[in-house]
């Protein structure tokens, strides 16, 4: 009789970039009541992406506030100049998600956000390629696939993603998959189905009237579909 491994925990992560920044520590107060796993915090250098965002200050003060682990999503070009820096402000359990596609080279990132006792998540955009990341998947803690391509919040799920989401979970069946934009309702059974784990939602929680409500909702959905009609141990697919 073949072994069932055990699934991944079902998690959700609440992306604070579509969080009302007047009123962070509420928005922070408001998910944590729905019981989020994780406050994903999207960091960018205005060139990796043409956006920019919050630093080390911002997160030193979310870390007052928050009684779940930060997901500290770095969208930069070069992560390691970012260790130190948020080494400083962030505490133990939290996660620090690089780009494969940045200009570091990744085991050196790795060793580097071990050493600085961060837990370790690298991410893929869209039009990457899976044997980017396939050699790495033993040596880090979580896999963000993303499915918009950086930069922005509220745009739309590319769900041309999926096979290549499919295709990483078949190869890692046990490993935190995140996947981060276009998140909610409508599209959370469709990346569960395809063997994420965890959902990263931004206006998919904060854009709700009950932002606790609507990560009690998309954990339910998650749940309800995670790898549903396929075996985790089988499931595969071109990418």
């Amino acid at each position: 009789m073949k072994e069932l491994r055990p699934h991944p925990k079902i998690k959700i992560g609440a992306s604070i970039l579509a969080a009302d920044p007047l009123h962070l520590e509420r928005e922070i107060q408001k998910v944590q009541e729905g019981g989020v796993d994780l406050i994903h915090v999207d960091i960018m250098d205005g060139h990796f992406v043409p956006n920019l965002t919050m630093g080390p200050f911002i997160v030193e003060g979310i870390k007052k506030v928050a009684r779940v682990p930060l997901d500290l999503h770095l969208m930069v070009e070069y992560p390691s100049k970012f260790i130190e820096p948020f080494r400083q402000v962030s505490g133990k359990g939290d996660y620090f998600t690089f780009h494969i596609e940045s200009r570091d080279e990744p085991r050196r990132v790795i060793s580097q956000l071990r050493a600085a006792g961060f837990r370790v998540g690298i991410s893929l955009n869209p039009p990457t390629q899976a044997e980017r990341v396939e050699g790495l998947l033993g040596e880090v803690d979580l896999l963000l696939v993303m499915t918009v391509n950086p930069g922005f919040a509220g745009q739309k799920f590319i769900e041309g993603v999926m096979p290549k989401l499919r295709h990483l979970r078949s190869l890692s069946p046990e490993l935190d998959i995140m996947v981060d934009g276009g998140i909610n309702e409508e599209t959370v059974p469709i990346a569960a189905r395809h063997g994420a784990n965890i959902m990263a939602a931004a206006k998919g929680i904060f854009g709700k009237k009950d932002p606790a409500q609507a990560v009690r909702d998309l954990r339910h959905l998650t749940q309800e579909n995670f790898l549903a009609g396929s075996n985790p141990a089988t499931v595969g697919g071109r990418h």
